[in-house]
């Protein structure tokens, strides 16, 4: 189940990133606008690191790679 989770995590990813190439142009222009335009870039940034965050934290997860825990001192 976690696998189907990742390649469909992987897939939305996939698709921001063509989506975004795709409409560059677009984004471009939208963000030289001025005014509140700039919460498009903006969100389109936050949405992306969603995603990908959360696809990059289930990969390394099914890899079995874990952070060494920091101890304080």
């Amino acid at each position: 189940m976690r696998l189907v989770k990742l390649f469909a995590l992987g897939a939305v990813v996939a698709v921001l990133y063509a989506l975004l190439f795709v409409y560059e142009a677009d984004v471009i222009h939208w963000s030289r606008m001025g005014g509140w335009m700039f919460l498009f870039p903006v969100g389109a940034a936050f949405v992306f690191s969603i995603f990908h965050g959360a696809f990059t934290g289930l990969f390394w997860d099914l890899l079995g790679v874990k952070a060494k825990p920091v101890k304080s001192k």
